[in-house]
């Protein structure tokens, strides 16, 4: 059995606090769920505080969980799934239409999260508010308030959300490149609807790849411990003893659904990059060396009669890419990036996943037996240093039309329990394939659509390049579809 299918996530339900100095501010969120296999307005920058020295030793974490329990808060969310008839309310009421009328299915889940900000900014695991028609949050001392998702990132699984909410308490993030194996460490967070549960642990491994999250552009650098996490923690606190968050806790390995001896945790430096980045930009700024890469190991050493043992080896560099421009070559062997020795893939990412497109980083290679050293300006998706705005992305990716629910005598005309009406279709895309005014969309990308903000939502998860298929009907009632790509 693939080792893989042993690896779940977990949905958490909680909210961990991010604390910086003078006011700073930040967000973390992980989340689990079902047992499953899965493993921001303006807000200054957070000021990362180091860890004191000496105070590793003592097992007495009382001073460290009081502080975090307050700032790790409960996520409730809705989630629409399928349909489900009501025969007795057609029964009693009259039918009134050719057909019976399917009500939507809401499902309830729950994670944790964690409060970064006094003004209510909270970050949590993507997982735990995917798809969310609504998300409520519970504070520790019982209050709950209505959530804003402010911006989601499925490449690490991070999303943040925003409470109206001030004077909260927050976590203040640590240094999560500064943690060592064997340290103490703290997973605070609310497992099966648990509120404020703690659990101890040491740290097991760092650099950790597991392959659970689904998208082509993932980071996976996971923090892994052995304290204990189950469904409803994710999204919730990872600390030191020194109550700084160190990592939002996202995914168990197991075979049953619950916790069976180790846990994994999207470090800290990344979730800061992250919310920063969301906060200032309105998304996610990717950085990029412009190659690709594979883990040294001993059959490519042989295959490729190769001096080093491990290490990131380059299979094809990128025309465009910062990593040529700087003069790194095909086959040389990536051994250092910043401040960090690279043994694997999943380190060099996490180095190059914390930085942005216009960042300057000294990258070390190994070419033959020599040792060579490049300062490499890295570089975004288009070859260039420049930050993406959100409105930027949602103007590329528009599809230049306008969408309207159907009413019931037009779902109940074509047969359908969902679908909305291109109204205009305007100059975009849309137009350039063909698709023609008074087109009832059913299925987008095979997602099953009802408002206009189901399919804004479905195309902003999507990315320059990306296909889009279209399913429904025209004003005849003849079924048809439209294929094109971003």
């Amino acid at each position: 059995m693939n080792s893989k299918s042993f690896l779940s996530i977990i949905l958490f339900t909680g909210i961990s606090i991010a604390g910086g100095i003078a006011g700073a501010a930040l967000y973390s969120n992980i989340s689990f769920e079902n047992g499953d296999e899965t493993i921001i307005e303006k807000v200054q920058s957070v000021n990362v505080i180091e860890r004191v020295q000496g105070i590793a030793s003592s097992t007495d974490f009382s001073l460290a969980a009081e502080e975090a329990i307050h700032s790790v808060v409960h996520v409730k969310t809705s989630v629409e799934q399928g349909y489900y008839y009501n025969p007795f309310k057609d029964f009693f009421f009259g039918f009134g239409q050719s057909q019976p009328q399917a009500t939507p299915r809401m499902v309830q889940s729950s994670g944790s999260g964690v409060i970064i900000s006094e003004d209510g900014y909270i970050v949590t695991n993507n997982h735990v508010v995917e798809n969310a028609k609504e998300v409520k949050v519970s504070l520790n001392d019982n209050r709950e308030y209505s959530a804003e998702i402010i911006g989601v990132d499925p490449t690490t699984d991070l999303a943040v959300l925003k409470i109206n909410a001030n004077k909260l308490p927050l976590l203040s993030f640590g240094n999560s490149d500064k943690v060592k194996l064997g340290e103490w460490v703290l997973a605070v967070g609310n497992p099966f609807n648990l509120t404020s549960t703690v659990t101890a642990g040491i740290i097991s491994a760092k650099g950790r790849n597991i392959n659970i999250i689904d998208d082509k552009s993932a980071i996976e650098a996971f923090i892994q411990t052995d304290a204990a996490v189950n469904p409803g923690n994710s999204g919730g606190a990872l600390i030191n003893t020194t109550g700084q968050l160190i990592g939002i806790n996202t995914a168990i390995s197991t075979r049953s659904g619950s916790y069976e001896g180790y846990s994994f945790a999207v470090p800290a430096n990344i979730v800061r990059k992250v919310v920063d980045d969301m906060l200032k930009y309105g998304t996610v700024q990717r950085a990029y060396l412009g190659v690709n890469i594979i883990d040294v190991n001993q059959d490519l050493a042989e295959e490729k009669f190769l001096e080093a043992k491990q290490g990131v080896y380059i299979s094809e560099i990128t025309d465009n890419g910062a990593a040529k421009e700087a003069g790194i070559e095909k086959g040389d062997i990536i051994i250092k990036a910043g401040d960090k020795e690279i043994n694997k893939s999943s380190e060099l990412l996490e180095v190059i996943g914390s930085r942005r497109p216009g960042d300057n980083i000294r990258v070390v290679v190994l070419r033959g037996k020599k040792k060579k050293q490049f300062d490499i300006i890295l570089r975004n998706r288009d070859g260039n240093t420049d930050m993406i705005k959100k409105q930027d992305i949602d103007s590329k990716l528009s599809l230049g039309g306008t969408f309207e629910t159907l009413s019931k005598d037009q779902k109940n005309l074509y047969g359908i329990i969902s679908g909305v009406i291109i109204t205009k279709v305007g100059n975009g895309k849309l137009s350039k394939a063909g698709v023609p005014n008074g087109f009832i969309l059913t299925r987008l990308n095979n997602q099953a659509v009802d408002s206009q903000k189901d399919v804004e939502k479905i195309v902003n998860s999507l990315s320059s390049g990306d296909g889009v298929l279209l399913q429904g009907y025209r004003s005849d009632g003849r079924p048809d579809y439209f294929a094109f790509g971003l």
